[in-house]
């Protein structure tokens, strides 16, 4: 599978998804730059974390008019796969290929901590293959992070099984305690209706390398490219 991860002007997170795409999961990886219109023939693009355009306006909101999001939408509205971590996920929701929107954490503070996350969805590929059961530990870095959607959203998404975690404690207890930033349901990350654009807050990609003594987020890459 061939991926394309994208660098925007404060994207601080994008090295370190191709290391553990490339090294680690060992697929060819292509850098993609903001400004790029052609997307090189990749199966997959990532849009990684970071500050892309320092967060002005809102999380995602410049950053969905680089002239590579033209390419992006075009390669999502024809199935093709998308994947959006932190504010990868807020620029996915900026450009209306996620439903919802991220806002300022509850707390009004930066968060950065390990958290744990309960998988939801049993249809989408980042998911299919994780255990329901279990919790995964996940480090989370934001400050614009709680998951925001209107009730009719939220019954759509729920319905639709596009829920693909949602925030726990370590037992895997869905609880308001284990809610870290304030977001609604404690929705930690959605897929679009065709469950092939996914976005999440935690960084799946800071918890791929046996050095850090934990691989719960290679799980998740795992679940993705065994399905695909």
């Amino acid at each position: 599978m061939k991926f394309g991860v994208i660098t925007f002007p404060g994207s601080n997170c994008d090295m370190d998804m191709v290391y553990v795409l490339q090294d680690i999961l060992g697929n060819e990886v292509v850098n993609l730059w903001h400004k790029d219109k052609d997307l090189q023939g990749c199966d997959a693009i990532v849009v990684p974390g970071g500050f892309s355009y320092g967060d002005y306006l809102r999380s995602g909101a410049i950053a969905k008019f680089s002239p590579v999001m033209e390419e992006v939408i075009k390669h999502a509205n024809k199935g093709g796969y998308v994947f959006g971590v932190c504010n990868g996920f807020q620029i996915l929701t900026e450009a209306g290929l996620l439903p919802g929107a991220l806002l300022h954490n509850e707390s009004q503070k930066f968060i950065c901590k390990n958290i744990h996350l309960k998988p939801q969805s049993v249809s989408s590929a980042l998911t299919k293959r994780l255990d329901h059961f279990k919790s995964y530990k996940i480090p989370i870095a934001h400050g614009e992070g709680r998951y925001y959607a209107d009730a009719d959203t939220l019954k759509s998404i729920n319905d639709n099984d596009q829920v693909l975690f949602r925030y726990c404690d370590e037992g895997g207890h869905i609880t308001p305690e284990s809610n870290p930033n304030g977001s609604v349901e404690n929705i930690a990350g959605v897929a679009n209706v065709g469950k092939n654009v996914f976005g999440m807050m935690p960084h799946p990609e800071r918890a791929a390398d046996s050095v850090l003594n934990n691989e719960d987020g290679r799980a998740i890459f795992e679940s993705w490219l065994a399905l695909v």
